[in-house]
């Protein structure tokens, strides 16, 4: 899991404060949605505490939680990459406190530091392979060959 040191690491310590410095603190309370899949991708957030569920949308049922995600872990990617559109949904499972980054003032300094917005792709990117692993998994163990019939 790539943490915020994760996320910023790769970044000088001047770049990772410019970053930071655009971030401000927001909370949730549990069971609040934070983002709908398919929605306009227009933020994210570093979480500080509390847990949040990625789902997904499966047709004929329920949405399907994905993913879980805690303590220093990046929530959203979907807000770097045109269409802009969120490729899940996610909700705070516990309270949480968080740092939220508005994505078009990230994306307009990383044009300007095209050093900064290099490492930032390159950090994400590694987030995007992780969470695109941990779906498959998940997603083989609700609807493979193993699985076990819906309720």
């Amino acid at each position: 899991m790539r943490t915020m040191s994760g996320v910023l690491g790769t970044l000088p310590p001047d770049q990772r404060e410019q970053l930071r410095a655009l971030g401000r603190d927001v909370a949730f309370a549990a069971g609040d949605r934070m983002f709908e899949e398919g929605g306009r991708a227009d933020r994210f957030w570093i979480i500080h505490t509390g847990s949040v569920t990625l789902d997904m949308h499966v047709p004929g049922r329920r949405a399907v939680v994905i993913d879980s995600l805690g303590h220093g872990e990046l929530v959203g990617w979907s807000w770097m990459f045109p269409p802009f559109t969120w490729q899940m949904g996610g909700e705070a499972a516990s309270p949480v406190r968080a740092l939220q980054f508005e994505a078009d003032t990230v994306r307009a300094l990383c044009e300007r530091d095209r050093e900064l917005g290099h490492a930032l792709t390159h950090s994400v990117a590694g987030v995007i392979g992780q969470r695109l692993q941990r779906s498959r998994t998940r997603l083989i163990d609700l609807f493979g060959p193993y699985a076990l019939p819906s309720e």
